[in-house]
């Protein structure tokens, strides 16, 4: 349900204003801190900053997290001056030099390192600006069986993939890090995994779990004491057709504290987005037109897809809240105000392809030109995703609510 303070800045912007994006941040406060709670103390929770970026989300978030994800050489720059001196892990495959000197220059603290050939560019980045100590977390692609990512919205390991390293990979680049035998400045300090995305908490832990194991066994196998560090990524399931029907955090931080019993003198880390974020923001635009065609109902709205592109990508509905408005006093055009009643509709938004769908076939009571709706779960992944400047439509306002 749409909160109050959303409810009231969404009726009182005019019509200019929209569409717009309006965040609650103390909802997000909230959920972040209910999240942090419900996890083991010794967890470590870095939030992936690449499903909101917004500095006002990442500045509400900094003190429920351990540190952030950053997945680019522009994510290093944007969320080191947005919260200075927190914590940084720099993943992302093709990682440049450039990239990697600026980030060593802004001294992130760990680096999720992708290839071989990765490893040995920052080796040598690291070696040219005579930086004694890297810290370094192996992507490795862990094998799992095929029912362990049964059900997964997004599998990025596991099978093959562009994203990690094989496991037969990770024997070849231990030599090159300390630790490991060799003198370099690359320190090995942990396995970090992502292999799935949209996983309920059961499915999670199965995969943590094996992820674990995994890094337990490469120690012992080759005597890497300092191997103490395991990410076992993010990928915590959200689901838009059921918005009430949110991860469940209490068991899966009760599995994690459990896992880490089984793992004493590891850190075990965590990196979701996703599902930090989403509930807090929401897409608000208004009605422009209304329409029928083949017997079916169509609603023409401010904005579309190059806003929200997380209906496109998903291909789901995006739930959404009408609001209705009271037009009477406004609407002196010499014709009716179109509206559809006790019928299904098609909410689509203003570009010129079938694809610019924002909810289909949804049943609604009563919508007319001129109502607002306030589409939900729009606080990640949505307007950072969008391609913005498709037939430069005006682009939307953003409001973060703070009280």
């Amino acid at each position: 349900m749409i909160t109050s303070a959303v409810h009231t800045l969404a009726t009182e912007l005019t019509g200019d204003d929209l569409p717009a994006y309006v965040y609650d941040l103390p909802a997000l406060r909230a959920h972040a801190r209910a999240v942090r709670d419900a996890l083991p103390p010794g967890l470590e929770l870095y939030y992936a900053a690449k499903a909101n970026p917004a500095p006002p989300v990442l500045r509400t978030l900094a003190p429920h997290v351990t540190g952030y994800e950053v997945a680019s050489g522009g994510e290093v720059e944007h969320v080191r001056a947005a919260v200075p001196g927190a914590p940084l892990a720099f993943g992302g495959p093709g990682k440049t030099e450039g990239e990697l000197r600026r980030a060593l220059t802004l001294g992130v603290e760990r680096f999720h390192v992708e290839s071989e050939q990765e490893l040995r560019l920052l080796a040598g980045v690291a070696e040219d600006a005579r930086i004694d100590a890297v810290d370094v977390l192996l992507r490795v692609n862990v094998p799992l069986a095929s029912d362990e990512l049964g059900g997964a919205a997004l599998a990025m390991g596991g099978r093959p993939s562009p994203f990690g390293l094989d496991p037969e990979a990770v024997q070849r680049c231990l030599p090159l890090l300390s630790g490991a035998g060799s003198r370099g400045p690359l320190r090995l300090r942990g396995i970090h995994a992502h292999l799935a995305s949209g996983l309920d908490a059961p499915a999670q832990l199965t995969v943590a779990a094996a992820i674990a194991d995994w890094a337990r066994k490469l120690s012992e196998r080759h005597g890497l004491d300092d191997l103490t560090e395991v990410n076992v990524g993010g990928g915590m399931g959200v689901d838009y057709a059921h918005p009430d029907r949110r991860f469940d955090w209490a068991a899966y931080g009760k599995g994690m504290a459990d896992l880490a019993l089984r793992h004493p003198g590891r850190t075990l880390r965590i990196e979701p987005g996703r599902a930090l974020t989403v509930y807090c923001g929401w897409y608000v635009t208004e009605v422009l037109d209304i329409k029928h065609s083949g017997g079916e109902a169509f609603a023409v709205l401010r904005g579309g897809t190059h806003h929200i592109r997380t209906p496109a990508t998903k291909q789901h509905d995006q739930p959404f809240q009408l609001l209705p408005m009271d037009t009477t006093a406004t609407w002196t055009r010499p014709w009716a105000r179109p509206a559809v009643r006790e019928e299904p509709v098609t909410l689509v938004g203003q570009l010129c392809t079938p694809k610019d769908v924002l909810a289909r076939r949804v049943q609604v009571p009563e919508l007319r030109a001129g109502d607002r709706v306030a589409f939900a779960m729009a606080g990640a992944y949505a307007w950072n995703i969008s391609h913005h400047d498709f037939l430069m439509h005006p682009r939307p306002g953003f409001h973060y609510l703070d009280t």
